[in-house]
């Protein structure tokens, strides 16, 4: 902890701010729900052109003077990445096949790819560095979509596991209580007790070691989505409250 907040104070060149502190020492303790488990539905795949990854292939193709919009039109898909209840879209799924998982999304060019100019005695050397970038930039976009994919596949059966391994807490838990009441009544031994209670503590562990992969995979989803989806959620939140109802006149 002191060496991440000298870290900071030596990025931002001074000390750090009341504010600042208060909100380290908030993230320091990471409680129960801090970080989401879910995803909210209807994710735009607009929100993957943040990625590092897509903008290093875009601004590689416009050093080989391509039309982004015409490239992002083409190879691009534009669906919703997740479904109502925030898992992998139809739309999502539809893209890879069944078992191989190959990718099944076919280009839709209907513009030119590059604009012109090109010296003759250059046709044949760029010719061949435009394909290769558009073959690139195809590339970032399957794996994009992939590791969205994946990533949502896991946080699905990860809530799963969760969900089981709290209840095999909970079943634990009530196990250890009634055999400390059997053994404060003389019907079982203390050796019993132990034995409950290292069912419990074991069953902790699993919770526990479970919600560490479930939290590690939506940071990974996170990172997939090119920096989260925060601010999609607010810019929805905000336009539904300002977005005025329809007014209904009354008839005289």
């Amino acid at each position: 902890m002191a060496r991440d907040r000298n870290a900071l104070e030596l990025l931002l060149g001074q000390p750090l701010t009341p504010e600042l502190s208060r909100r380290l020492n908030e993230a320091v303790t990471l409680t129960e729900g801090a970080i989401p488990t879910t995803l909210p539905g209807g994710l735009p795949s607009d929100l993957l052109v943040r990625r590092p990854d897509i903008r290093a292939a875009e601004y590689r193709l416009r050093g080989a003077n391509a039309r982004i919009g015409a490239a992002r039109a083409a190879f691009f898909p534009t669906i919703s990445l997740t479904g109502a209840a925030g898992t992998a879209s139809a739309s999502l799924s539809g893209l890879f096949e069944p078992g191989s998982g190959s990718w099944r999304f076919l280009p839709q060019i209907t513009l030119p790819l590059f604009h012109g100019g090109a010296l003759r005695a250059d046709l044949d050397r760029a010719h061949v560095q435009k394909q290769i970038e558009i073959a690139r930039y195809e590339n970032v976009i399957q794996q994009a979509f992939r590791d969205v994919a994946d990533g949502l596949a896991g946080q699905r059966t990860l809530n799963d596991q969760v969900q089981s391994e709290q209840r095999a807490v909970e079943a634990s838990q009530i196990a250890y209580e009634l055999a400390g009441l059997r053994f404060q009544e003389g019907v079982d031994d203390y050796l019993t007790l132990l034995d409950t209670h290292r069912m419990l503590y074991g069953a902790q562990q699993r919770l526990v070691r479970t919600r560490l992969m479930q939290q590690l995979n939506i940071i990974n989803l996170y990172k997939a989505l090119g920096g989260g989806w925060r601010e999609y959620s607010e810019k929805k939140a905000r336009l539904a409250q300002i977005a005025p109802a329809s007014p209904v006149r009354r008839a005289r």
